[in-house]
């Protein structure tokens, strides 16, 4: 597995990360975790780490927030495995009723930080995170309340190093510029079904231009300010190597990308990460 330093960090991660969103034994709230679950996530944490991949991405709301809890369960039976693992996860998704009467909504205020943060360090069975994300923008969040809370949370040695997920260039920038650290990374939704970050460079000025809004500048502005863009679900829930998929032109690109693959001699899979 080949190794790369994050960019200003002193961390050293793996080019791949894996997601935990798949632990925790799916999303319906109020359900105990299983011996099977503990199995899943041993098994898990065992592989990727076999496989050289020591970076490891949560966020409080996955599987109800039952993914971290399966995972630190594991970290709990066998600790050393925690100095072998960069951790990070994300907070500000917040779940209808949560308080009851309350609406689905994303929420950056310090105290919601603060507060999701500190139930994920217990969830998770460990001292710190390595990253913290803000998971989607807020259109109501206050710059002066998030420096705050990183750096409540930097100076107690709770969150080493801070970023984002889902965001355009100019929330980052304006984030940045409350902050005296700087932001090291934007996870965001790459794969070859959704590449706007690549047609914003290719069709620019053309019309109809051949990407979403929001996708003008990106690359380039986390490029400058050593912002690493970090893609989620690269393979697209597995569409991009389903050559029996329902939509013609999903099926095409997954016949391309496993000729092509055949043609290289790896997996699929390979093929469609190697694009990124």
């Amino acid at each position: 597995m080949k190794m790369i330093p994050l960019k200003n960090t002193d961390l050293t991660i793996s080019r791949l990360c894996a997601g935990a969103m798949g632990l925790g034994g799916g999303w319906q709230p109020n359900t105990e975790l299983s011996t099977r679950d503990e199995d899943q996530a041993r098994n898990f944490i065992r592989t990727a780490l076999d496989l050289g991949i020591n970076f490891f991405d949560h966020a409080d709301i996955y599987a109800v927030t039952r993914a971290e809890a399966v995972f630190g369960r594991i970290l709990r039976e066998t600790p050393s495995l925690r100095d072998r693992m960069v951790l990070q996860s994300k907070c500000g998704i917040r779940w209808k009723d949560d308080p009851p009467g309350t609406p689905q909504r994303f929420d950056f205020s310090k105290e919601h930080i603060l507060r999701s943060t500190e139930a994920s360090l217990r969830r998770l069975n460990t001292d710190h995170l390595d990253i913290l994300l803000l998971h989607r923008p807020d259109a109501l969040a206050e710059g002066e309340e998030i420096a705050q809370a990183f750096e409540t949370l930097r100076s107690s040695g709770k969150v080493r190093y801070f970023g984002v997920s889902n965001q355009n260039r100019d929330q980052v920038a304006y984030l940045q510029s409350f902050l005296s650290q700087p932001l090291v990374v934007n996870q965001v939704e790459m794969s070859l079904l959704h590449h706007g970050f690549a047609e914003a460079g290719i069709s620019f000025n053309q019309f109809p231009a051949r990407y979403p809004n929001g996708w003008e500048g990106l690359v380039e502005y986390c490029s400058l300010k050593g912002v690493s863009l970090q893609a989620w679900s690269p393979l697209a829930r597995g569409v991009v190597t389903n050559t029996q998929a329902a939509d013609p032109r999903h099926r095409a690109t997954a016949e391309l990308v496993t000729r092509l693959a055949a043609d290289h001699g790896v997996a699929p899979e390979a093929l469609a990460l190697a694009w990124l």
